[in-house]
């Protein structure tokens, strides 16, 4: 299967950090809230307003930020 586009075989614990490298496929979100991303570290991130919890996001986070994430028990997956 083309590994773009293959299911997530790996999964961490995001601890939100306005500089440090997720480089996740796709983010699980336990808790509801805000999620401040970006798809790449040169790129302020974008906000995703109110998303619930159980939600998968299915964008390439290179960072998740602490600034503007409100959203908690956040899992990335590779």
């Amino acid at each position: 299967m083309d590994p773009s586009i293959a299911p997530a075989s790996r999964a961490a614990v995001v601890t939100p950090n306005d500089t440090a490298i997720v480089g996740a496929r796709a983010l699980y979100i336990g808790t509801a809230g805000d999620v401040a991303t970006a798809p790449r570290r040169d790129v302020d991130p974008v906000i995703f307003k109110s998303v619930p919890a159980g939600t998968i996001l299915p964008v390439h986070a290179a960072i998740v930020a602490l600034t503007g994430t409100t959203a908690s028990n956040i899992i990335a997956l590779f």
